[in-house]
């Protein structure tokens, strides 16, 4: 019993089964993304409206001007784990992430504890994510004279008191996006270039524009709260990086995921670093860092230097910004569900490629119904939480599988070979788990019991459906 046990926990997919999954007519998505594309849906996942909010929280009461250290700490941060990705997404060019590589390195439980996991962060991201954009809409047609009625602005367990029932705005951007991803990835990525495109031009403007009006002297004490200060900092300043591994789930749409893999995760994230440096650098040298506890201080520091009517601009950034964020969101969330029904793990009518658009049509559907259900009436405040530590989690398995499959599979084909293995992925490793200890308990509990629910799921159907589990009984 305990060898049957042993035998499915810990079976694993090979690279020619990863291969001929992605040749099998049934299940052929569309290539057709670039490295640019890759980047562009790098960017869009990273650069939400963190850049406009997080920079000036985070100044003011951790680091002081010191920020610029602590985006920059974060930053190398992410590359650890970041290089790791870039290693296995050009390895193996299938959709599914951290997923698939867990499935190749360490086997099939743990393949779907992270798969699980996965569908946790996107579930309840997009609908966090998709408030978020509400409010930004619902205050910016405020502010032209067109007012939502309160019953459609909000549900009444999202604002009680207020008389609401829905909030259409939530539902109506998931819709959008959705119809978005059902028609093809062609046309996701061209939509999500044009908003990457508008959001970098909004940060470059205040980057040139304010630039001009920096005060040395704010700057000065640099190190208010010590280095301390600066290690708090690029603890909360992390999270303003993720998004970066979303890329990764677009290895199977893209033309040459070998080459082109590598440049997108890590030239997203590299652009991204340099956007998130020279925001933080002006900003707090613009206002001074004990002034910037505030909800918008970008704006405020626009303010500060004559340029009030640009508050708009930095308004329509965020709506933008936050659109590409639930655009590649949306789009990583359904590859996953597409992969994990494709392995047997999900029912297989969640992995039936769309004839015309190739692409997954009933994980887009399941994917809408979820999240829009979520944003329409639920609150979610505590368990937007969950989305962090999913995240991590998902940070350190890939930094793990990369660390086995080095010795393991040595021989294996790598185009890009992620610089100082093992240590880079240890130090990966040890910086996320450092930050998940340092979470709410809470987020502890509900993680467990999103992972007992999904027990139950892979013991009662899972195991008994896996594509691995089919040809075991055959032979």
């Amino acid at each position: 019993m305990a060898n049957s046990t042993s035998s499915y926990l810990w079976r694993k997919k090979t690279l020619e089964m990863v291969l001929s999954e992605t040749e099998a007519e049934q299940f052929k998505l569309k290539k057709t993304l670039t490295a640019i594309d890759l980047i562009a849906l790098g960017i869009g996942a990273i650069i939400g409206t963190g850049i406009f909010v997080i920079t000036g929280v985070a100044a003011a009461e951790k680091a002081g001007p010191a920020i610029v250290l602590s985006f920059i700490l974060a930053g190398l941060a992410c590359a650890f784990a970041a290089i790791s990705y870039a290693e296995l997404a050009s390895m193996f060019p299938i959709a599914g992430s951290t997923y698939n590589y867990t499935y190749i390195a360490m086997g099939e439980f743990l393949a779907w504890i992270i798969g699980w996991d996965l569908i946790l962060e996107y579930v309840f991201a997009l609908p966090a994510i998709s408030l978020g954009w509400s409010g930004y809409f619902t205050n910016l047609l405020g502010s032209i004279g067109i007012n939502i009625p309160a019953w459609a602005a909000n549900s009444a367990w999202q604002a009680p008191g207020t008389g609401g029932l829905i909030n259409l705005p939530a539902i109506g951007i998931l819709l959008a996006i959705a119809i978005l991803n059902y028609i093809g990835v062609r046309e996701t990525a061209t939509v999500n270039n044009i908003g990457v495109a508008f959001k970098v031009f909004v940060v470059l403007f205040f980057i040139f524009t304010a630039v001009w009006y920096v005060k040395p002297a704010n700057w000065s004490p640099f190190l208010p709260y010590g280095w301390a200060g600066v290690f708090h900092g690029a603890a909360i300043i992390f999270f303003a990086y993720i998004g970066f591994d979303a890329v990764s789930t677009a290895a199977e749409e893209t033309k040459n995921p070998a080459k082109d893999m590598p440049i997108g995760i890590l030239g997203s994230l590299g652009i991204s670093t340099l956007l998130y440096i020279a925001v933080s650098a002006i900003l707090t040298g613009v206002v001074s860092y004990t002034e910037l506890n505030d909800p918008a201080p970008v704006a405020k520091a626009l303010n500060l230097i004559g340029l009030n009517w640009a508050r708009g601009l930095v308004s329509l950034g965020a709506i933008v910004g936050i659109t590409t964020v639930l655009l590649v969101m949306f789009y990583g969330s359904t590859r996953i569900i597409f992969a994990m029904s494709r392995d047997g793990l999900l029912p297989p009518i969640f992995s039936k490629v769309h004839p015309k658009y190739r692409t997954p049509t009933l994980a887009i559907y399941l994917i809408t119904i979820a999240t829009t259900l979520v944003a329409g009436f639920f609150p979610i405040g505590v368990i937007a939480e969950l989305v962090n530590i999913g995240t991590m989690l998902a940070f350190v398995l890939t930094s793990i599988a990369t660390i086995v499959l080095r010795y393991t599979q040595p021989d294996l084909p790598r185009k890009f070979r992620a610089p100082g293995m093992p240590w880079t992925g240890i130090l990966a490793i040890a910086f996320v788990l450092s930050l998940m200890v340092s979470l709410p308990w809470e987020t502890w509990v509900r993680l467990i019991v999103w992972f007992v629910i999904g027990l139950f799921i892979y013991f009662g159907y899972g195991r008994h459906n896996s594509i691995l589990a089919k040809q075991q009984t055959q032979h």
